[in-house]
């Protein structure tokens, strides 16, 4: 498996969204960007958000929706950037929008029933026009928040908290029929699910104590901690890792199907994975603690078209 690094000189990247013309997309945690990647590894700044963007999705009106935690610092350590605790000017964690053609940026939402959104973290659309988020909270390294789980709608009219005292939830997707709702968790390194019994509405439960109330999939034997993820067409969950760097493929079943180890200058910091191509077998994968987006060409199974994804200009309609 080849890696290629496609650029470098990103200030924590995370989130990338793969477009039909070969771009991608990346928010910049420490320079508060959503930033245009080219597969010559130019880079544009497409918009200014603030804060800290987190990661991005396409939404159903062509515009790219932005989870925001507010604010991380930088630190370094060995050699590496990270991101964590609370920026100084930090007020709110937050739904964003940016327009594609103007770079015009819009608040979606700040609060849900009147409380805060702390550190919004990852987000995933379903078919029908609404997006489920996590809410990693904050921590000031004394004391910290319990993460939520939100569902909002892409118009913002309506954003509802389905669940809490989750430990640092991250990584979110849906399986391929949208069933399924997959989310995992840093620190803990566990991968939880629930069942879609209908837009917006979740049920778990057969995990006695389950963070959340969700479902338990998996988590591996060794120390690891989990970040984003990304959902293959056959239904394979794929979270991204720190501290062993790589992406482990986990089966609907919770079964380890392979851990694909992903060596960038020794970069521990491997955060999130999406897929392009014509094929979607293209993987493009972020090195967060050394500022890089990789690409590795010949992944062994095709990624999921995501709802509203644009592959060779035509939208996902699973």
């Amino acid at each position: 498996m080849k890696i290629t690094t496609q650029a470098t000189g990103l200030k924590f990247p995370e989130g990338p969204v793969a477009l039909p013309d070969g771009d991608v997309l990346v928010v910049e945690i420490h320079r508060g960007t959503l930033t245009r990647i080219r597969p010559d590894g130019t880079t544009t700044v497409v918009a200014e958000v603030g804060g800290g963007p987190n990661s991005a999705a396409l939404g159903p009106d062509g515009r790219v929706y932005i989870t925001n935690n507010g604010g991380m610092l930088a630190f370094e350590d060995n050699g590496y950037t990270w991101a964590g605790g609370i920026a100084p000017d930090y007020v709110t964690g937050s739904i964003q929008t940016v327009d594609l053609g103007d770079g015009s940026v819009r608040t979606l939402y700040t609060e849900a029933d009147g409380q805060p959104l702390r550190s919004a973290s990852d987000l995933v659309f379903d078919a029908h026009g609404g997006f489920y988020f996590t809410d990693y909270g904050k921590s000031d390294g004394i004391t910290g928040d319990k993460g939520r789980l939100f569902y909002a709608k892409a118009d913002g009219t309506s954003i509802t908290q389905l669940t809490g005292g989750m430990e640092g939830p991250n990584g979110i997707g849906l399986s391929p029929d949208g069933t399924r709702l997959y989310v995992n968790e840093t620190f803990t390194a566990r991968l939880w699910w629930w069942e879609v019994i209908a837009p917006g509405e979740i049920r778990g439960g057969r995990s006695t104590g389950g963070s959340g109330g969700g479902n338990f999939l998996y988590t591996p034997g060794e120390y690891i901690n989990f970040d984003g993820l990304g959902v293959e067409a056959d239904g394979n969950i794929c979270v991204a890792s720190m501290i062993r760097p790589g992406i482990s493929v986990v089966s609907p079943e919770g079964e380890l199907v392979e851990f694909v180890g992903i060596d960038v200058d020794g970069d521990p910091g491997i955060t999130n994975i999406c897929w392009g191509g014509p094929d979607l077998r293209t993987v493009y994968i972020t090195a967060s603690a050394t500022g890089k987006l990789v690409r590795v060409d010949d992944w062994p199974r095709p990624g999921l078209v995501l709802n509203h994804q644009l592959v060779e200009g035509r939208e996902g309609d699973r």
